[in-house]
């Protein structure tokens, strides 16, 4: 793709934050997911409440919900988005797998992706934070896009998760 399609990019070539004052404001979602491994005693601590640092999953719930309303002061061309709805979820597909599922929704000019992904990424820090001190070896990723609805170029649903040694 030629920078000059880029609409990220100014007349000199340099990073700018789009115009989106002219687009419509229509209902937008975003789900992303980030994914720790560690071994599975912490998993166990961690689903029986069992670590001394408090309940690893509802600070890791509080701490992505609020990493989605702060995403356009960690990325720099990020709009500030009027986010209608943020749910952060857990899962335990293995005895050494916490995946953690991040949904955004707004009615606004620009998507939610980026909301989506820094909440997700900012749980799973969450919980390396809290469990540090039982695992220090724990592995935090893949983080991807899983879904997006709404805006000008559509939906977009991703078939499969990638794996941790995807690129």
């Amino acid at each position: 793709m030629d920078q000059r399609e880029l609409t990220h990019f100014n007349a000199q070539g340099r990073a700018r934050m789009v115009d989106v004052s002219d687009k419509p404001a229509t209902k937008r979602k975003a789900v992303a997911v980030s994914t720790v491994r560690m071994a599975p005693e912490t998993l166990a601590r961690i689903r029986q409440g069992g670590v001394e640092k408090g309940d690893v999953l509802a600070v890791a719930q509080v701490a992505g919900i609020l990493a989605a309303k702060k995403t356009p002061e960690l990325v720099p061309m990020c709009h500030p988005l009027p986010l209608t709805g943020i749910d952060i979820r857990f899962a335990f597909p293995d005895d050494r797998t916490l995946r953690i599922e991040a949904e955004v929704t707004t009615t606004a000019p620009t998507g939610v992706e980026m909301e989506a992904l820094t909440a997700a990424s900012v749980a799973a820090l969450t919980v390396y934070d809290m469990c540090k001190a039982l695992d220090k070896a724990m592995v935090i990723g893949p983080t991807y896009l899983v879904e997006k609805r709404g805006g000008k170029s559509g939906d977009f649903v991703r078939d499969e998760a990638p794996d941790a040694q995807w690129g």
